[in-house]
């Protein structure tokens, strides 16, 4: 383990120590159930599953409970611990956090409306194809910023940030053929804008994806990299404090 990571990792006092990871585990806890609820909503989308869907939906408030829980308790360990430095940065980063991961557990609820949709239309439709594959790219890049937050990992994050711009050139190619599609037979607009919306879900997916990386990078570095060219980012990351 290198030093930034023993810093995030060690402290005189073993209770304050216990109260820290136990934050980051119910982080991460709650990231599980957000990264289900998305392969869910998926699912339910490429297979018309409307019971799938509706589990989606139903199980959507019990991410809002877990974001008041996790941010309660980060109001409370600023208030009786006044952390500094590091702890500071674990505070503050898992608040960001758990706003992140609650907008992608909406998103997920968003896709999962959808699904039910196709379940009453039963008709299949390409586009719906070319959104699932959008889709399961963000789903890979939730995954991977839960094992970045995880193992405490800015290589890993960075990574994650770089696939953000992946996510946003296949958002934009299907976004042209849904307007192709609208063009060339308007009695298809209808169903060309419930994609649309599917797809402009999955790419703010991949955007809060991102900003989780730029949360393990901060915390892990000290370094806000927001707004920050991937150059400049990767010299950073590499760069002591």
């Amino acid at each position: 383990m290198d030093t930034d990571r023993e810093n995030l990792t060690h402290h005189i006092s073993k209770s304050f120590n216990r109260e820290l990871e136990d934050l980051r585990n119910r982080v991460l806890r709650m990231g599980g159930v957000v990264e289900s609820q998305l392969t869910d909503s998926l699912n339910a989308v490429a297979n018309a599953n409307e019971e799938l869907a509706h589990s989606v939906i139903e199980h959507d408030y019990q991410l809002n409970e877990m974001e008041v829980e996790i941010d309660e308790e980060c109001v409370l360990i600023l208030a009786r611990r006044q952390p500094a430095a590091s702890d500071l940065r674990l505070v503050f980063a898992m608040m960001k956090t758990i706003t992140d991961l609650e907008r992608v557990g909406d998103e997920a609820k968003k896709i999962a409306k959808l699904a039910l949709k196709l379940a009453e239309s039963k008709l299949a439709d390409q586009r719906y194809n070319e959104i699932a594959t959008l889709g399961w790219y963000a789903s890979d890049m939730l995954h991977q910023v839960l094992d970045a937050l995880a193992r405490l990992d800015p290589e890993l994050a960075l990574e994650i940030c770089k696939k953000e711009q992946v996510v946003d050139r296949e958002y934009k190619a299907i976004m042209r053929q849904i307007i192709t599609y609208m063009m060339e037979d308007p009695r298809t607009i209808s169903r060309s804008l419930e994609a649309a919306w599917a797809a402009r879900a999955l790419e703010r997916i991949g955007d809060h994806a991102r900003n989780i990386a730029e949360n393990v990078i901060y915390l892990v570095k000290g370094k806000d990299i927001r707004h920050t060219d991937m150059e400049k980012v990767q010299d950073s990351i590499h760069r002591p404090k």
